[in-house]
């Protein structure tokens, strides 16, 4: 295989891997400004590339290695877009004369570093110097080899960034530019080892930390091509700083791309025309970007979502298939003997991707903690007092996303009031309450927190339970089963057979402490 067909295979995962994640990183962009294009301008950029490609007669690697270069240059987009041009143009630098990988990367990172007049850690600067330092720590190894570290360690440098970088943490999200170049490094590396392009990583709800953000003190994002003979790179900078920020001078003396932010486009463009001639000018209105960006993220932020403490994988399942449809849900890990404290029910709370909240606390012994989250929280949130996870899933079915909390809360209200609760469990000691005799080590059934039977028999407890719960005309029961719990088929045969109009539903429910949590509606 010839070194263009080689370059171009690689060209074209990348930017497969780009576009199916560039609405992604689109969500991502806080950083320098807010304008929401991160994702579209490295994808638009690395198009440019591809196209240039295509296009080349290129007889040799040298001049295969210019036309990558300057078809990046001529073609990069927005900030993002630029530094990756010098990505580009360091690496192909160094790929023009041998496959020395490690040393590419290097060149790279020195370039992006270079175009930047104060590099900030915590962007893709970040990145691609960590790539280079993985790639120089693996030299030797196979291409495939080399190519897994490099995902390896290009995932570890994106999830980093909110470290090193503060908007980034107050936003909750990782780096835009970062994770475009992990994708990008992604699609290279699915060519060099002859595997199909991963799956996007799965979309998380951006927050409403990273929706409201401020907006830029500039308003333009101003891009252009100079060409001509003699540019010179540093009294353009020297003039262009003068107009505003987020400048990126980049290129040589015969071409020339400019990148600033500025409320006088006009300006920046007559500096390049005193100097060559103009191209490829792209004037955006960074304040209507961030504007459309807030628009489209919060139309995809539910009005309401839940937060509801879950013991048991099986219960968690059922939770989230009932909520997820209609709304973004947290589960909270939580039972009888771990119960989670304010601070963990304010965390699920601040990270749902919905204006207001509706918490479940699904245990008597967490009413209070689930109180005190709700006065705390960052938005409204409404508590229902559920007591148990048979009552938190009657009052699920209840729920709409599209409804403020307090809407869904009276739903839900309502739903557990038209629902018996009760459990089947191991009595912890010797007591009489309410007139039924517990011996430790027994069954107790409980119907509505209150003791109906203690008994050696699991199969007894059982149905006296459910034939209490199932009083009053109620057509549903349903058992969520939990770890350890005895066979169910005897006892669900005779309560079919004392109550035959009444539908029983068995689910795996996996909670611990409690064999067996009943509900009848």
């Amino acid at each position: 295989m010839s070194d263009i067909d080689v370059v171009r295979r690689l060209a074209d995962a990348a930017l497969a891997s780009l576009e199916a994640n560039r609405e992604r990183i689109d969500d991502l962009n806080v950083f320098p400004v807010p304008d929401g294009d991160t994702g579209t301008n490295l994808t638009m950029t690395v198009r440019a590339l591809v196209e240039a490609l295509d296009a080349t007669s290129a007889a040799s690697r040298e001049s295969l290695a210019r036309d990558v270069s300057r078809g990046a240059l001529m073609g990069a987009r927005g900030n993002s877009g630029v530094i990756f041009s010098q990505i580009v143009r360091g690496a192909a630098d160094v790929l023009a004369h041998d496959d020395d990988v490690p040393r590419a990367l290097r060149a790279a990172s020195d370039a992006a570093y270079a175009a930047v007049r104060t590099p900030v850690e915590g962007t893709m600067l970040s990145v691609i110097r960590e790539l280079a330092e993985e790639a120089e720590a693996h030299a030797g190894e196979s291409p495939p080899e080399l190519f897994a570290a490099l995902v390896r360690r290009g995932e570890e440098a994106v999830a980093r960034t909110p470290e090193q970088l503060q908007v980034l943490r107050d936003a909750g999200v990782v780096d835009a530019g970062g994770a475009g170049l992990l994708e990008l490094v992604r699609g290279l590396t699915a060519a060099v080892r002859g595997e199909p392009l991963p799956e996007p990583p799965p979309t998380e709800g951006i927050g409403l930390e990273a929706i409201h953000q401020e907006l830029s003190k500039y308003r333009y994002c101003t891009v252009f091509l100079i060409e001509g003979t003699g540019l010179d790179r540093e009294v353009l900078e020297a003039e262009l700083e003068q107009l505003g920020d987020s400048l990126l001078v980049v290129g040589d003396a015969g071409a020339i791309k400019v990148h600033v932010h500025t409320d006088d486009p006009g300006k920046a463009l007559s500096i390049g025309t005193r100097v060559g001639t103009i191209g490829r000018i792209e004037i955006a209105n960074m304040h209507e970007q961030t504007a459309e960006r807030e628009e489209r993220l919060l139309a995809a932020v539910s009005e309401s979502g839940v937060v509801a403490v879950v013991a048991g994988a099986g219960n968690r399942k059922l939770f989230e298939s009932l909520a997820e449809p209609v709304g973004p849900i947290r589960i909270v890990e939580g039972g009888q003997t771990m119960n989670p404290s304010t601070a963990d029910l304010m965390r699920a709370i601040e990270s749902l991707n919905a204006t207001e909240v509706v918490l479940l606390p699904n245990n008597s012994n967490v009413l209070l903690a689930a109180e005190h989250a709700a006065k705390n929280a960052d938005r409204p949130v409404e508590v229902v007092p559920t007591t148990s996870i048979p009552a938190g899933l009657a009052a699920l079915l209840s729920f709409d996303g599209t409804r403020g909390a307090a809407d869904n809360a009276a739903e839900m209200r309502d739903a557990i009031a038209a629902v018996a609760t009760g459990e089947v469990t191991v009595a912890s000691r010797d007591v009489e309450l309410d007139g039924v005799a517990i011996h430790k080590g027994s069954w107790l059934g409980l119907a509505e927190d209150r003791p109906v039977i203690s008994d050696q028999d699991f199969d007894d407890v059982t149905f006296a339970v459910a034939d209490r719960l199932l009083a009053g005309s109620r057509g549903l029961l349903t058992l969520l089963v939990g770890d350890d719990a005895p066979q169910l088929d005897a006892v669900l045969a005779r309560i079919e057979s004392a109550h035959p109009d009444v539908e029983v539903d068995v689910q795996q429910g996996g909670q611990p402490h409690y064999a067996l949590l009943l509900s009848a509606e």
